[in-house]
């Protein structure tokens, strides 16, 4: 959907803000308010706490963080994890998603290294390679991120695994070798759904998560 999926400047933010959070497919080259006080006793939440380190997410808060199918999930990570953050790894998630299809956009095979594993960045790669010796070039912009909600989540051992479903919005344009565009538009940004699960291994030295796997939602 762990901590919260990450160099001068990518480095230092991924350092600090992917800290604890943080397919296959790489079908991106054509598709493209804070609570208010109140001093009444608030009725006890119709969705159940999900406990972090030192806040509880509840509610509708709670709701759009976390699919009722991924509470189990989440609680085992947390068990296991005293430092995973949920609301920490949705904000990282989000930061994610963004810096990794721009790597993969402009074709940063570094970067997507650095914030996918081997499998997923070879992936990009291969699809970077193909693009490039087609004299193709992606002209893509992440125009919004209308949802990023965790759909699944598990411990296997010390494996933890959240699964994010993304919504968004990207405007898509691919270029030939002569700089025609050849697919997309611009002018017109394309819904996109896309399912990817994110890795880390609970108290390995490298606190980062990974991209593990990808999916386009249904």
């Amino acid at each position: 959907m762990y901590m919260i999926v990450i160099l001068a400047l990518a480095a230092a933010f991924l350092a600090l803000r992917l800290y604890s959070v943080l397919g296959r497919r790489t079908g991106h080259e054509q598709q493209p308010a804070p609570l208010q006080h109140d001093d009444r006793v608030a009725p006890k939440p119709a969705h159940p706490e999900i406990q972090t380190a030192g806040a509880a997410v509840t509610g509708r808060f709670a709701e759009s963080m976390i699919a009722p199918e991924a509470e189990a999930g989440v609680r085992a990570i947390i068990g296991a994890d005293r430092h995973f953050d949920v609301p920490q790894f949705a904000e990282g998630a989000r930061a994610a998603y963004g810096m990794i299809l721009e790597a993969f956009w402009k074709g940063k095979r570094d970067e997507l290294r650095w914030l996918c594993d081997s499998d997923v960045a070879q992936s990009f790669e291969d699809a970077i390679t193909a693009r490039e010796e087609a004299g193709e070039v992606i002209d893509n912009r992440l125009v919004r991120i209308d949802k990023a909600q965790i759909v699944d989540a598990a411990l296997h051992g010390r494996m933890a695994h959240i699964t994010v479903r993304f919504d968004a919005d990207i405007a898509a344009v691919t270029r030939n070798k002569d700089g025609a565009v050849i697919a997309g538009s611009m002018s017109d940004a394309v819904p996109t759904h896309d399912i990817w699960t994110f890795t880390r291994e609970i108290g390995h030295a490298d606190p980062n998560w990974k991209l593990s796997e990808t999916d386009e939602a249904a």
